[in-house]
């Protein structure tokens, strides 16, 4: 996607500053060199602690700006996007963290944390230098962090391995140092011991587009030739770099254990970075990172999947954090960072695995922080729903039973069973119709039940013995997996359906008239609580058609009622929605388009599955 909600793409970086700061209160920006930071009433005084300083190229909020705030960074300098602020700008973000310096006894000193990427490595030594040279007396330091296990030691013989989101982890342990008073030495001493042990790889399902190149869709040919619509790319850099491996879009389940793997594995050469030593005795700290253009309901699938990947492979997870910590714009993409944890053998990082869970869980405060908490296991987190003493097979032998016509028929189950198979090969056309006239999911809801429905059969959850039960067995078997507003109408219909036929007295069977009479009901009661009405572009209008043609006929014109529904579900063509999300939709589109109503097109396909079976029979 290559539109972007903009001004002007040259002052976007300032724009969304100036934005940021005036949307929280804690913040304060220099406009001249884009430095955002903690405003004059939030920060303790410089003679207190240690200023941490950060920064590099916009695209990647929350990181940097987001990241400033107590217990974090206290100042940021933001470049243009995807581009290292320059010197000029590093230095104002150091002096305004550093004004009313005396000497260095009474000034702690600033610690400057970035990622390594040539500009920004360059320029923020070229500062350091400088400083230095000019103020002796201010003590400052450079953390550079490289976690990206994607680029082999070959690779990064020269450069080194990039920076990504593990940095966000740095930023916090090192605020927390810091906010407790730990000295300029001891807190950089002690994050370089740790950064051999951070490792992120991440993956990218298509390329981010940048505000004013009009690139980035994926339409041009060259980068369709790069990386085909069905496949991603691991590794690929937070700045479109291109990564080490593209292969075949699959599985979360696959793929999140293939990205982890680059990040444990000890038997690869070229990228055993981290030293995981695989004894059951293993924790980390783990960062679920979205680039940007991945949904949430996306990015829980993932955070489960990586959690009991490392939980599989015996490595204790301590904290996990999962949300947008380092983007790329909007890159359609997530990255997965591991911090394990020093044990007690390990004296480089000067802390414990205790010590670090406790600086990563010390309180922070800003705008881009989002906290780590302690998985749980899944089963303490499920809602525990008491035991039914009924399966819906016999929940109603308390009821009058009323018996099918026939003793050990099975025409109820034949029929219900070929309308669910009519609907699940029809999903596809109706997910079709539905992607222009609503939301799109229609024909997987439909699906849903009826593979519900099927299973339950199976079950033995549904029997042809008792008109009621087997209806509501239907019923409770939609309910389990069909929600939204399709899921509410069959089930407030198939509910009134069974009460239909409790309202008649039927000895020996429910004869077809018995039937009708039981839809009238359920017509008439589903009515209660929608306003829809034929013609009305939605499933009533063929509900509605074979309800009203069934009943004329007092049940004996099956095929004719049939037809009649299927008419009324043509007709929703032409017909201007009066409700359901096609009402929302461009009217003229979907006449143009001749698409019918899908709700109205899956209760034919429903129709259809109960004729096939039902004429035959006759």
């Amino acid at each position: 996607m290559n539109k972007h909600v903009v001004n002007d793409p040259r002052t976007l970086a300032l724009d969304s500053l100036r934005g940021l700061v005036t949307s929280h209160p804690d913040l304060e920006l220099d406009e001249t060199y884009r430095v955002v930071k903690r405003g004059s009433g939030t920060s303790r005084p410089i003679s207190e602690k240690v200023q941490l300083v950060s920064g590099g190229g916009s695209g990647h909020e929350p990181s940097f700006a987001g990241m400033v705030g107590t217990g974090l960074l206290d100042a940021s300098v933001c470049g243009n996007v995807f581009a290292s602020p320059n010197v000029g700008q590093i230095r104002r973000g150091v002096e305004l963290v550093s004004s009313g310096a005396g000497s260095a006894d009474s000034n702690k000193g600033v610690l400057m944390i970035i990622m390594r990427y040539t500009g920004d490595v360059l320029q923020f030594a070229l500062t350091l230098e400088h400083s230095r040279s000019t103020n002796p007396s201010l003590p400052i330091s450079l953390i550079v962090v490289g976690d990206d296990v994607s680029v082999t030691r070959t690779q990064g013989t020269i450069v080194g391995r990039r920076g990504l989101a593990g940095t966000v982890l740095v930023h916090k342990l090192a605020g927390a140092m810091a906010e407790r008073g730990d000295d300029l030495e001891a807190i950089t001493t002690r994050l370089n011991g740790i950064l051999g042990n951070i490792g992120t790889c991440g993956v990218g399902l298509g390329h981010c587009s940048v505000p004013g190149s009009g690139g980035g869709d994926g339409d041009d040919e060259e980068e369709q030739a790069h990386l085909a619509a069905d496949h991603v790319e691991i590794g690929m850099g937070i700045h479109n770099e291109p990564g080490v491996l593209t292969i075949p879009l699959t599985k979360a389940s696959e793929l999140v254990p293939r990205l982890l793997e680059y990040i444990t594995s000890t038997t690869d050469e070229e990228r055993s970075f981290v030293p995981f030593q695989h004894d059951g005795k293993d924790e980390v700290v783990l960062l679920v990172n979205n680039l940007g253009g991945i949904s949430e309901v996306e990015m829980g699938l993932i955070a489960r999947e990586a959690i009991t990947t490392l939980q599989g492979q015996g490595i204790r997870v301590r904290r996990v954090g999962t949300g947008k910590y380092m983007t790329s714009l909007n890159l359609p993409g997530f990255s997965l960072t591991t911090l394990l944890l020093p044990r007690e053998s390990d004296t480089a990082t000067g802390l414990s695995s205790d010590q670090v869970i406790e600086l990563l869980d010390a309180p922070a405060i800003a705008p881009g922080w989002i906290p780590l908490y302690e998985p749980r296991e899944l089963s303490d987190c499920l809602v525990q729903l008491p035991e039914k003493s009924a399966t819906p097979a016999t929940a109603s032998k308390a009821r009058r039973e009323i018996p099918f016509a026939q003793d050990g028929s099975t025409l109820f189950s034949d029929a219900v069973k070929s309308a669910c198979e009519s609907v699940i090969q029809a999903e596809p056309e109706i997910t079709k119709y539905d992607t222009i006239a609503g939301d799109g999911d229609c024909g997987t809801c439909l699906k849903a039940g009826a593979e519900e429905i099927l299973k339950a059969f199976d079950q033995g959850l549904i029997s042809d013995k008792d008109v009621p039960s087997a209806i509501l067995g239907l019923a409770e078997a939609m309910e389990r997996v069909m929600d939204g507003t399709s899921g509410a109408l069959y089930s407030i219909t198939f509910n009134a359906l069974a009460a239909g036929f409790h309202n008649q007295d039927i000895k020996s069977g429910p004869t077809a008239k018995n039937w009708a009479i039981a839809l009238s009901h359920a017509l008439e009661s589903l009515y209660k609580y929608t306003n829809a009405r034929p013609p009305s572009r939605t499933l009533v209008d063929p509900l509605d058609a074979f309800t009203s043609a069934f009943s004329e006929s007092e049940g004996s014109d099956l095929d004719g009622a049939v037809s009649r529904a299927r008419e009324a579900a043509e007709k929703t063509k032409d017909l201007v929605a009066k409700a359901g999300r096609a009402a929302y939709v461009g009217q003229e589109t979907l006449k143009d388009r001749q698409v019918p109503d899908p709700g109205a097109w899956g209760v034919v396909k429903i129709l259809e599955g109960l004729q096939k079976v039902l004429s035959d029979e006759k």
